[in-house]
């Protein structure tokens, strides 16, 4: 255990003296930590072993997307975000149900021993796009303000909105809920989801907004511990909201832009320490997800789940999400680009995992299929996130 804790804590040190290099070539982090975790993992040296369990890398990768999603909601200008609404509005309304649509023809058209629920399943776990993994697009100054609120707001809700989809169709896939009970069943649990979370996230954020405002007053809160305040509050929204069979994605996202709604012009300066935690978190879960998922299953793709993933990328978001944009005035380029930087991440990992855990036929290869598509994307949208960020340059 040391040994790999050595080489873990070794590797995050010397990436963080180049991290701010590394941000301005094609690579990026993730893609750095994801290579490196599978170089040292059974495949390679042999300095990680497959000892992580899918329990572990759930852990982190929802701590991690909680801390991020809150970190990012809060920073969020509501100023743009209220005057371009219609742009993430649109996105997730009528683009997020044709993804997970046009994602579930594809999955039945090329997997035949998947059944359409199966294949559902799949489409919409790949409909999730990753707010870590969009954060190279999403904080780069040279898009649009529009353009990255959006962004920004449609992968914080998005997966929310799943979830309780998911739940829907793996609750069929299983047999567990009745043709006839399915659509009630869908609309319980998306209010539960949804409301639970709306309801922790808002109130928690705004109590400890409040708490933290008059502790502050009143000098009780030091140097030290005023670092370790919206990391626990970030992690509380989720994980109360989880608790309480409500969506803890939905809870940190709406949590943080309450929290940036009442700190003002202070959220910077609290949230500055909390992000460099995400960052950390972000990239050793990239890297356990290189040397213990990747590592295992790199040699299982077929030429199915290749084309797949590939066309999850170029297609199955994209098309969506460019129709749907038509009349709101954004150009041919703009709408692409919206289309194109939707990375799958996190997120759709955890949803692998869940279903995994249901045991259903096609559990292994779902899971097959997001892993490849996850490690793609990876790699596509971080190599042309700086590129194409500069191609926008200019178009307010």
């Amino acid at each position: 255990m040391y040994v790999e804790l050595a080489v873990l804590a070794l590797f995050v040190f010397c990436y963080s003296l180049v991290a701010g290099r590394v941000e301005r070539m094609a690579l990026s982090g993730p893609i750095i930590f994801v290579c490196a975790g599978f170089l040292m993992g059974p495949l390679g040296l042999g300095w990680f072993d497959d000892s992580v369990t899918n329990t572990d890398l759930r852990v982190f990768a929802d701590l991690t997307l909680a801390l991020i999603l809150f970190i990012d909601a809060a920073s969020a200008d509501l100023s743009v975000l209220k005057r371009q609404l219609r742009i993430p509005s649109r996105m997730l309304l009528l683009g997020l149900p044709g993804v997970i649509a046009l994602g579930t023809v594809l999955a039945a058209l090329l997997f035949s021993g998947l059944t359409f629920f199966e294949a559902a399943i799949l489409g919409t776990m790949l409909a999730a796009t990753d707010a870590a993994l969009g954060k190279a697009v999403i904080t780069n100054d040279n898009v649009p303000a529009k353009i990255r609120e959006g962004l920004n707001f449609e992968s914080g809700m998005n997966d929310g909105l799943c979830v309780p989809i998911l739940l829907v169709f793996i609750a069929l896939a299983s047999g567990t809920a009745g043709e006839g009970g399915s659509t009630m069943l869908a609309l319980r649990l998306v209010a539960q989801e949804l409301g639970i979370g709306l309801i922790v996230g808002v109130g928690l954020a705004s109590i400890g907004a409040w708490l933290m405002r008059r502790c502050f007053e009143r000098g009780w809160i030091t140097d030290i511990w005023k670092q370790v305040t919206i990391v626990g509050l970030a992690v509380a929204c989720f994980t109360v909201a989880q608790s309480l069979h409500g969506s803890g994605y939905i809870a940190a996202f709406t949590g943080g832009i309450a929290f940036g709604y009442f700190a003002k012009d202070a959220t910077h300066r609290l949230v500055l320490v909390a992000e460099a935690t995400g960052e950390t978190l972000a990239l050793i879960t990239w890297m356990l997800f290189g040397s213990a998922v990747l590592g295992q299953v790199f040699d299982l793709f077929t030429w199915q789940v290749v084309v797949y993933a590939l066309l999850s990328l170029p297609l199955v978001r994209m098309l969506p999400v460019f129709l749907c944009l038509a009349g709101t005035g954004e150009d041919t380029r703009s709408r692409l680009f919206l289309g194109w930087f939707g990375p799958r991440g996190l997120a759709s990992i955890v949803f692998a995992i869940i279903v995994m855990n249901e045991n259903l036929p096609g559990g292994n290869l779902l899971a097959l299929v997001v892993v490849c598509t996850v490690f793609f994307s990876l790699v596509a949208h971080g190599i042309s996130a700086n590129p194409l960020a500069k191609m926008m340059a200019g178009r307010e």
